[in-house]
């Protein structure tokens, strides 16, 4: 019984841990993480509210307008709660151009710290109002970018090279008024020129050669099957010409034999 009760004791404990309620890697998060150099330099020139460039190895590097001191950085859980943003190489850019890093954050009166259901970033004492950017790298999942839109504006999402997004099977985005271009660099830029009002944005990409093992695929399933039908139906043919050379598949006239319905039925 004892065994029992630790037993379902220590399940408790590791679904708790496994969901942050004992607040397991809560607090700031470390100064090397947030200081580190991005993969590329950020778009800071951007005219978009928010400008994501998402990166071959499934990250993504994001600039966004502030209108607050505080941004709550999150995805959604799917049953209804969220979890904290894991970010990385944060930058802040004030309207004037200069830019700050993550312990420059902190050192002037800001904070970047995780609690269990958001990543919360309080900009500089003296940062304004509105009118700056905020910078930060994140992770995503392959061939699927998913995103809440944390304030409310125009939107630019850049694919890796040679992704796209046209074949419906292998591609999607949401919401659907956008528009989409190919840059000199074989990179799909998705435009939301009108200012994004739903939850989130997302956009389901393929590499172009995708298309090509998948139609190799298609066509060789294909060919099995015709090749399968092509040996059926020689077997059969083969098993009928047996049948009538041994004298077993003799077509007869049905009217011959036919003396009516059985006694009793007439």
């Amino acid at each position: 019984m004892n065994r029992r009760l630790l037993l379902a004791a220590g399940s408790l404990a590791l679904l708790a841990v496994m969901s942050g309620c004992l607040g397991f890697g809560t607090g700031p998060v470390p100064a090397e993480r947030l200081d580190s150099e991005p993969a590329a330099a950020y778009e800071w020139e951007t005219n978009r509210t928010v400008h994501v460039t998402v990166q071959a190895n499934t990250q993504f590097r994001a600039v966004m307008e502030t209108n607050s001191s505080t941004i709550e950085l999150f995805r959604r859980d799917g049953f209804g709660g969220t979890n904290p943003l894991s970010v990385q190489s944060v930058r802040y850019r004030y309207p004037n151009g200069t830019v700050v890093n993550g312990t420059e954050i902190r050192e002037n009166g800001g904070e970047i710290r995780r609690t269990r259901d958001e990543m919360i970033v309080s900009l500089p004492e003296d940062a304004p109002a509105s009118g700056g950017k905020l910078a930060y790298t994140s992770s995503g999942t392959p061939k699927r970018f998913t995103l809440p839109t944390y304030v409310e504006g125009t939107y630019e999402v850049v694919l890796p090279p040679d992704r796209r997004i046209d074949f419906p099977v292998f591609g999607k985005v949401s919401p659907g008024n956008y528009d989409a271009t190919i840059d000199d660099s074989s990179r799909v830029h998705i435009v939301w020129q009108e200012a994004v009002t739903v939850e989130t944005i997302s956009v389901q990409y393929y590499l172009q050669r995708d298309l090509y093992v998948f139609g190799g695929i298609v066509a060789l399933v294909g060919g099995i099957g015709i090749g399968g039908l092509l040996y059926y139906r020689r077997q059969i043919e083969r098993l009928r010409r047996r049948r009538m050379e041994m004298g077993v598949d003799v077509e007869t006239d049905d009217d011959e034999f036919d003396d009516g319905p059985p006694p009793g039925m007439r």
